[in-house]
């Protein structure tokens, strides 16, 4: 398909969209409040975007988020993105960012210290906060240092952000929590 276009589908989580063009993703949108709003988000962001029925590899990506955020573990990392518009700093974070596996978090700071930038955590979360693939690009699995959500530019906030790491099971410290298996409440059987 020659030039740009979107489609938006629903989720667990709400209404998503994905929007793409020659070279692969342009942008992802995650839920909106208000019904319409992921529409008129996408649509200001890529005004000349036709509205197709996606074609089969856009619908492959679909069901492929679809998955993640019913509780798989596809990494999504193989997707094709479109990164000519990504500035150079932003696309090393968002490489290290795909990176980390569904269930798994990072820091800002342990982003920052692994593209050899150990002062440059404040950047790589002004990075994260202008990811336009986020879900593709993880930018939810990246924390603050103290295990706090840190911050979240999607609409809904660190709400969203704490939303998506629960449908990962993604352990945000190093408390127990009900998903490990080894940890219960509950007196040991016979006794």
């Amino acid at each position: 398909m020659k030039g740009t276009a979107f489609a938006l589908f629903d989720t667990v989580i709400g209404r998503c969209g994905v929007a793409w063009g020659e070279s692969g993703l342009i942008g992802m949108q995650l839920p909106e409040v208000t019904p319409g709003a992921a529409w008129a988000r996408l649509r200001k962001r890529f005004p000349d975007a036709a509205e197709p029925p996606p074609p089969p590899e856009i619908e492959r990506v679909i069901d492929r988020v679809l998955d993640l955020l019913a509780g798989g573990r596809d990494d999504l990392t193989d997707i094709a993105i479109d990164q000519s518009q990504a500035q150079s700093f932003n696309w090393r974070v968002y490489e290290i960012a795909r990176a980390i596996a569904p269930g798994e978090t990072s820091t800002y700071g342990e982003v920052a210290r692994a593209m050899g930038e150990p002062g440059a955590a404040r950047a790589v979360g002004k990075a994260l906060g202008e990811n336009p693939w986020p879900i593709v690009v993880p930018c939810h699995r990246v924390l603050a240092a103290s295990g706090g959500m840190g911050g979240f530019t999607a609409d809904g906030g660190t709400n969203t952000k704490a939303q998506l790491l629960t449908i990962e099971r993604a352990r945000t410290s190093a408390a127990p929590t009900l998903f490990d298996l080894e940890f219960s409440v509950a007196p040991p059987r016979g006794g």
